[in-house]
């Protein structure tokens, strides 16, 4: 495989990156009691001692009581937690990597496995976390009011820590995600709508606070799906036209980069092109694009948790379509999780000892 093409340099306001490759966000679940312990460090500082370019962490949730649904997903808030960051942020850059948070906020979910509940019910755009399940409350002004200024104390708090950029989690049926939906956002004041458009709302005034307390030359991403964790070929945007709808006031709310989440990077979005949804975005709005989704394995992330194995595949299609110019930088998950050399053996075309991945790597940090 020729693979030069990810390892060019890229920079954008504060992020400054030797290649391509960015590490995908994906929740690992040991940080006990939100606070991200040596061991999370560890785990991010050996990827970018691997030459991974810029590392997106694990969803870290805002200072709101509910919004986590799991107890040992790591909080950006709070001394405690804010300390283990810190030493993850320094141990990163000690490797010579580049890091942002992801900050989120899960909205209204299924009660954990295990029984833990937040303090405080749910809350989300409805008492809907998918049609026909209510689990929740439906979010006041004064709710909603004080989840975007945690939003942008969180990302306040990522920049004083000495972090590269921030994404924001806009993706995957979490809080922002539900405010896009009309299957879960049934409001009908300013936060609600008929259209796509409409819903945007909440997303912009998360996105207009983290840049006022960022400032202009921080570098923010967002994260975004079409598809439902529950409905693969859903599209939140059916066409074009929504597309720009639905993106456009993102980025002029002061998103720099789209980071375009789908199960597999190859699928097209709408028919009569091949473009991708990190394609699509960049068309659209003319701003920086991550695509991501099966980078480098021929299993898709969602077919791991039902027990599938997935074994390395070729990138010669991903890099036709960065070569054209589809997206800018390229997010891979498993192959990363698994073995924090994968960027290495990339490099250095090592594709015999590339490895394939299987659930058991999610419950261990390696």
């Amino acid at each position: 495989m020729n693979t030069d093409s990810l390892f060019r340099p890229f920079s954008l306001k504060t992020l400054n990156i030797k290649n391509r490759i960015v590490m995908a966000p994906m929740t690992r679940s040991f940080s006990p009691g939100g606070v991200p312990t040596a061991d999370v460090a560890s785990y991010y500082a050996k990827r970018a001692a691997g030459e991974v370019g810029l590392i997106l962490s694990e969803g870290t949730v805002i200072n709101r009581p509910s919004s986590s649904a799991d107890p040992n997903i790591p909080h950006f808030y709070g001394t405690e937690a804010l300390a283990g960051w810190e030493n993850v942020i320094k141990s990163v850059h000690q490797a010579g990597g580049k890091m942002g948070p992801q900050i989120w906020h899960q909205g209204i979910m299924d009660n954990h496995a295990s029984g833990w509940l937040p303090s405080t019910p749910f809350e989300g755009p409805s008492s809907l976390n998918k049609p026909g399940f209510e689990n929740g409350v439906p979010m006041t002004d004064a709710a909603i009011a004080d989840t975007i200024a945690a939003f942008g104390q969180a990302a306040a708090d990522a920049k004083a820590l000495g972090f590269d950029t921030v994404e924001i989690h806009g993706a995957h049926q979490y809080l922002i995600d539900q405010f896009f939906w009309d299957g879960t956002n049934n409001r009908t004041d300013i936060y609600g709508g008929k259209t796509l458009a409409e819903r945007t709302r909440f997303g912009v005034e998360v996105i207009k606070e983290v840049r006022k307390r960022v400032g202009e030359d921080f570098a923010l991403i967002i994260r975004l799906s079409q598809f439902k964790p529950a409905a693969y070929d859903f599209k939140l945007a059916k066409n074009e036209q929504e597309m720009e709808q639905w993106l456009t006031p993102l980025a002029e709310a002061g998103i720099d980069i789209f980071h375009c989440s789908q199960r597999r990077f190859w699928e097209h979005e709408f028919e009569g092109s091949d473009l991708n949804f990190a394609g699509w975005a960049k068309k659209v709005t003319g701003k920086a694009t991550i695509s991501v989704g099966s980078v480098g394995l021929d299993g898709d992330f969602f077919g791991a948790f039902a027990g599938q194995s997935s074994q390395p595949s070729s990138l010669d299609e991903l890099v036709r379509r960065m070569d054209r110019g589809d997206f800018d930088l390229v997010a891979v998950g498993r192959p990363l999780l698994a073995d924090p050399n994968w960027v290495e053996k990339i490099k250095n075309n090592l594709t015999e000892e590339l490895k394939g991945f299987s659930k058991e790597a999610l419950m261990e940090l390696v």
